[in-house]
């Protein structure tokens, strides 16, 4: 990520990787390219000519930001034709867009205009998908189910523990968390063993070979809790789409729980489809 950007030596003992962390909020701290940003967290390539009519901006203007966030490595390029498309350029620039837009709480004075926008941020707010993982109540729905089972274990990392040791669950009640999964790192969450076998006896693929954590927890924007994200997460959110548990609605990125969705989740989980509605 924004590997373009150069760090040079400023002569001074100041953190070399200031020009860098500089550049990065730089490119972040403009709100045509913020919201290219979080509307390509649906996962999906855009076209220009969408991103465009999406930020309200004339086709010049789109054009010179996404040439800016292309460049500074946030954003990966691919043409087809005449189409340009843009998507974000890895998964480690998704988790820092998340984690930068959950700190934005809602203001209150930014109320829907019209039933259609009520409607559209009601079905967000109720499932989607952040990225390649599921948010919303469906998310946090089935983060809890997880966690209750053992399957899931919420952890914490202690100021100044630079080894990425799991410190134990940061609300984990009387009784003791299930064992983290071999080869792991605090990242919030942690898959458990029994996780491991859960995901494989219910033929969720999971990518073991992948440099990303198995389970990271991402705060939801809408619920202000955390939900699971990571390999996990997007292996969940990917066996959900593809089985017909859940199905896109709208432009955006909410889905709907078919009623499939709700005996798979009840039946693997026991998460109540009133939760999903």
């Amino acid at each position: 990520m924004l590997g373009h950007v150069s760090i040079t030596d400023t002569g001074n003992d100041r953190d070399v990787r200031a020009p860098g962390l500089a550049a990065l909020a730089g490119l972040v701290a403009d709100e045509t390219r913020a919201a290219c940003l979080l509307a390509l967290l649906d996962g999906r390539a855009w076209t220009a000519g969408e991103l465009t009519r999406h930020a309200g901006v004339a086709p010049s203007t789109l054009s010179e930001h996404l040439g800016k966030l292309v460049a500074g490595g946030l954003l990966a390029e691919e043409r087809q034709g005449r189409h340009r498309y843009v998507r974000l350029a890895d998964t480690r620039v998704a988790q820092l867009v998340e984690d930068l837009a959950a700190q934005v709480a809602p203001h209150p004075a930014h109320r829907p205009r019209t039933l259609r926008a009520a409607s559209a941020g009601s079905a967000m707010a109720r499932g989607r998908t952040c990225y390649d993982h599921l948010a919303g109540r469906l998310g946090i729905a089935v983060t809890d189910a997880l966690t209750a089972h053992g399957l899931l274990s919420a952890v914490s990392e202690p100021e100044g523990r630079a080894d990425g040791a799991a410190a134990g669950p940061s609300a984990a009640g009387p009784r003791a968390p299930a064992a983290p999964a071999v080869g792991e790192r605090a990242t919030g969450f942690l898959l458990t063993e029994a996780g491991l076998r859960w995901f494989e006896g219910s033929g969720i693929a999971l990518d073991r070979a992948t440099r990303r954590p198995l389970a990271r927890a991402c705060l939801d924007w809408t619920e202000r809790r955390p939900h699971l994200a990571g390999a996990a997460g997007a292996a969940l959110c990917r066996h959900a789409l593809d089985a017909g548990w859940c199905v896109r609605i709208g432009s955006e990125r909410a889905v709907k729980v078919t009623a499939a969705g709700e005996r798979a989740l009840a039946e693997l989980l026991g998460v109540d489809a009133g939760a999903l509605r």
